[in-house]
């Protein structure tokens, strides 16, 4: 949620534990209306949810469990990107460091009396994003440029991540946060599927072919 939302703010809110990859859990809160949306934003790979109650309730549990549990309350993207294609097989490992979590958060003293506390239940959106099998990416668009072209097989969507399968196989991710601001419109047949004549920002492992490899600087 917006760090500046007005602190009367009537509707209730969910306190959350976030799941990204491994060593990664955050604390965070959103309001109850929103459902699980926030957690598809961020590009959660599991969630539960923790608690329910008024604005500043859900504010004061949220600095409660980030201090006793040490967790943060942000977890940055280029992280998230790192591991999403080497998570754990099935949704019961993925969870594993969510059930310890929450059982740690509702033994401690100090919620407020009205935030009430709910059961553990993950949710894995592994396959919402699309990430089972998901190849380790080779580059990020580092940037949009006047007449550049991103093209690619959509192979997975996670937060505002999309992971694009380029020429040559070499899979790259473009953070659409880029796309603020840019009038975008379709490529053309004459572009070429899979092509990329933006700058792409080498990744850290598998060399990229030599298909993607102009668009690196």
């Amino acid at each position: 949620m917006a760090a500046d939302t007005i602190a009367d703010d009537p509707r209730p809110y969910h306190v959350y534990l976030a799941w990204f990859g491994p060593g990664m859990v955050k604390v965070g809160i959103t309001a109850v209306e929103r459902g699980p949306a926030r957690l598809l934003e961020q590009g959660a790979v599991c969630f539960t949810w923790l608690g329910a109650g008024p604005l500043m309730a859900a504010r004061r549990t949220e600095e409660l469990l980030r201090a006793a549990l040490d967790v943060p309350d942000r977890i940055p993207y280029a992280r998230k990107r790192a591991v999403r294609s080497a998570l754990p097989g099935t949704a019961e490992e993925r969870s594993a460091e969510l059930a310890e979590a929450h059982a740690r958060a509702v033994a401690l003293a100090g919620w407020p009396e009205s935030l009430e506390r709910q059961p553990y239940r993950p949710v894995d959106h592994c396959a919402v994003f699309g990430l089972d099998g998901l190849p380790a990416a080779v580059g990020q668009v580092s940037e949009l440029v006047p007449g550049g072209v991103v093209g690619g097989d959509l192979v997975a969507v996670a937060g505002p991540d999309l992971h694009l399968a380029a020429v040559g196989g070499g899979v790259v991710v473009l953070d659409t946060r880029l796309m603020t601001g840019w009038e975008l419109g379709a490529a053309g047949d004459d572009a070429g599927a899979g092509r990329l004549t933006v700058p792409v920002r080498e990744l850290r492992g598998p060399r990229v072919p030599a298909d993607v490899q102009e668009g690196l600087f």
